[in-house]
């Protein structure tokens, strides 16, 4: 597996709108982070985790001329405001498969009514065409299969809402993704031991209501005991030259563009 971190920021990104500390006048590319997303390369096919409004900034930024899959981890603006953008792809390649669970669909056909349920007189540009795939309809024994990846959905908490983290398989390495969220339940973790990567969220240094804070993150991540762990939805707390040299052995951040082959 090839993954690429197509964004590593927090919902506002960074730099963030009309802030002028530190870190948003950063001159290290690190610390430039687009809304989080995650591409997965495997036998030469590819699947997007999340798809945020920077997608197609993005896509253009890693020149991605195509896409076999999208998998979302919920219904937040931050990470789903990219779903029209499919359109280039399927103009071209037709239908595209969207995995999510059956509450961010409802979520995500609230805010796309246009796409899923056009009224009657509806007039306005070309559609994407998304084939909607409902996670809880096609586990078999755990998980189910995309681009020829096994994928684990894993309930992980954010807030009052709960998310979809993935456990990704290849048969050979594990790897997971966790975004947005501030509790990992123990029937969770459990799904989470032996892998090989962890991707997982850090959002500042202090404590937040919705989000893990370094500290959490770290000790779930000494918990779980990854053969490495990588951080991402950040904000702009860290700065990526200061931070990293404090991160303990095996944990470090992502950057925007950052590739890892596992």
């Amino acid at each position: 597996m090839r993954i690429t971190f197509l964004g590593t920021g927090t919902s506002v990104g960074v730099p963030t709108i009309g802030c002028s500390c530190e870190v948003c006048t950063s001159s290290d590319p690190r610390d430039k982070r687009t809304r989080t997303g995650l591409l997965i390369e495997h036998a030469e096919r590819r699947v997007q985790i999340d798809i945020s409004a920077d997608f197609r900034q993005q896509m253009l930024r890693e020149r991605i001329d195509r896409l076999d899959a999208v998998m979302i981890t919920h219904a937040h603006a931050d990470h789903i405001l990219g779903l029209d953008d499919l359109r280039p792809f399927t103009f071209r390649q037709g239908e595209i498969p969207v995995y999510a669970s059956a509450d961010t669909w409802r979520r995500v056909e609230r805010v796309f009514y246009y796409i899923f349920s056009p009224p009657p007189n509806y007039v306005g540009g070309g559609l994407p065409r998304i084939r909607q795939m409902i996670i809880d309809k096609m586990i078999t024994n755990g998980s189910f299969e995309v681009i020829g990846l096994r994928v684990t959905p894993v309930p992980v908490i954010h807030g009052n809402m709960e998310v979809t983290a993935f456990r990704i398989s290849d048969g050979r390495v594990e790897m997971a993704f966790i975004t947005d969220c501030n509790l990992i339940p123990d029937s969770s973790l459990a799904m989470l031991e032996g892998l090989d990567l962890l991707i997982i969220d850090a959002l500042r240094y202090k404590p937040h209501t919705t989000h893990l804070h370094l500290d959490q993150t770290l000790a779930y991540i000494d918990r779980l005991r990854p053969g490495r762990a990588l951080l991402t939805h950040m904000g702009h707390n860290f700065k990526h030259a200061v931070t990293s040299s404090h991160l303990p052995s095996g944990v470090e951040m992502a950057w925007d563009g950052l590739q890892v082959v596992i």
